[in-house]
């Protein structure tokens, strides 16, 4: 990446780009460890005892933390826009992250409320990182590379997924060889991510630079402008039609999403009858599947078009639900577990692009923000259709993850009659707009 390239906006310079990818590489270890790998199993079997609720428990759990961030992100949004607030709410919800994350290694055999209690807090702060950290895509790529661009932050996050998990197996072997327990053993893990989280995101913090420029409101209507500013935003949706369309169909293809990644251990160990050791294997390869899916693919749709990119990740996400609903050995299994992570790093980097294609620049975090509305929504229904299913099935995960798998058909078809032109043809007339509101 020269400093030259046409990658990136006139005045960014390659190391602010990598600073920025850092953030992904860094919160990479909590989605990866906790939610994916580690906790979310142990939170299953060890401290909710494989009750007959313990999986809704768990995805319940999740489904309240997205809530309050679906609560929650679009005044954040509006906030960082107005007052150029992106980096200073994003060191914000990391310290949150890591403390929760810490405080998750408190939670032993029985302890449900503290368990519950840090898992709703620290996925809180993540996925409000997530939405913050996102807001800066268009203030460092041209609009013609957002794809590669994010492709390069969710690719180096598969990577810091991978360290960390890698870290932690090699505790967990090492703890497991003298004969210690899961519920000795899993809260040094949540110690080590947490630690990791904190370290490689200083980086961002340090190199990443804040471009926007605060508006003139006064100090004691921040709240107020907030909400009249996306209440502006929502009263304008017909003027952001394919915009609107593409958040549905973020809503529908994430929920898919977000079920694989916080099932991905209980089906591999509940399932398919994985051990501790095979299940964080199995993520292992998973994590560098995805990582070259998001870099392939970032190429990909800048090439052949950010839409039909999506189209061909969520037909892989279609055929990885049916193979793993049928899957009766291991093989089979990790052949759709790899499926999930390539089409994972795709369907996420693509997008982060398109919403970056859509959003006046004027409007970045607070339209990042319903971005990560949709998400945040989707968040609540994968994993809590999975929970819901499981449970009145008497605990079938095969019925499951097939009821859960409709959602990415849903998104297929919904991603049909988007128009990328069209759709940025109003988003700089907003933009003309709100320079002619600021000018006068």
């Amino acid at each position: 990446m020269s400093r030259s390239s046409p990658a990136l906006a006139p005045d960014v310079r390659p190391r602010e780009v990598w600073a920025w990818a850092m953030y992904d590489f860094a919160n990479s270890g909590y989605t990866t460890v906790v939610l994916t790998a580690v906790f979310n199993a142990y939170f299953v079997a060890v401290v909710a005892g494989r009750a007959p609720w313990a999986t809704l428990a768990w995805t319940a759990s999740l489904s309240l933390s997205y809530l309050l961030v679906v609560v929650s992100a679009p005044a954040l949004g509006a906030l960082a826009d107005a007052y150029a607030w992106k980096k200073r709410l994003l060191a914000l919800s990391t310290v949150g992250c890591v403390l929760a994350t810490s405080a998750l290694a408190l939670a032993g055999p029985g302890a449900l409320a503290l368990a519950v209690l840090a898992t709703v807090a620290s996925n809180f702060f993540f996925a409000t990182g997530q939405n913050l950290v996102a807001a800066f895509l268009p203030e460092l790529a041209t609009s013609r590379a957002m794809g590669r661009v994010s492709s390069w932050g969710w690719s180096l996050g598969y990577l810091g997924g991978l360290a960390v998990l890698g870290l932690c197996l090699a505790y967990i072997t090492h703890a497991q060889g003298l004969g210690a327990a899961a519920a000795e053993f899993v809260p040094v893990t949540m110690l080590i991510t947490a630690a990791c989280f904190a370290a490689a995101s200083l980086p961002t913090f340090l190199l990443l630079r804040e471009r926007a420029v605060p508006q003139s409101l006064e100090a004691g209507h921040v709240a107020r402008a907030a909400w009249a500013r996306l209440r502006s935003t929502l009263a304008q949706a017909r003027r952001f039609r394919d915009l609107g369309r593409f958040l549905l169909c973020t809503v529908f293809y994430q929920a898919g999403v977000a079920a694989v990644i916080a099932l991905a251990a209980i089906y591999a160990q509940e399932a398919m009858g994985f051990s501790t050791r095979e299940t964080l294997t199995l993520i292992i390869v998973v994590n560098l599947t995805a990582a070259l899916g998001a870099l392939g693919f970032g190429h990909l749709q800048d090439r052949i078009g950010h839409l039909p990119a999506i189209a061909l990740t969520l037909a892989g996400w279609i055929a990885m639900v049916l193979i793993a609903w049928a899957a009766e050995g291991a093989a089979a299994f990790w052949i759709a577990a790899n499926i999930a992570g390539l089409c994972m790093g795709a369907s996420q980097s693509a997008g982060r692009a398109v919403v970056g294609i859509l959003a006046p620049v004027s409007r970045l975090a607070e339209f990042f923000g319903l971005w990560g509305l949709a998400t945040n929504v989707a968040a609540i229904l994968g994993p809590l259709t999975y929970g819901l299913a499981n449970w009145l099935t008497g605990g079938d995960h095969r019925t499951a993850i097939l009821v859960t798998g409709s959602y990415f058909v849903a998104g297929l078809v919904l991603l049909a009659g988007i128009d990328l032109r069209r759709g940025r043809r109003a988003a700089r007339r907003a933009e003309r707009e709100d320079l002619k509101l600021a000018q006068g």
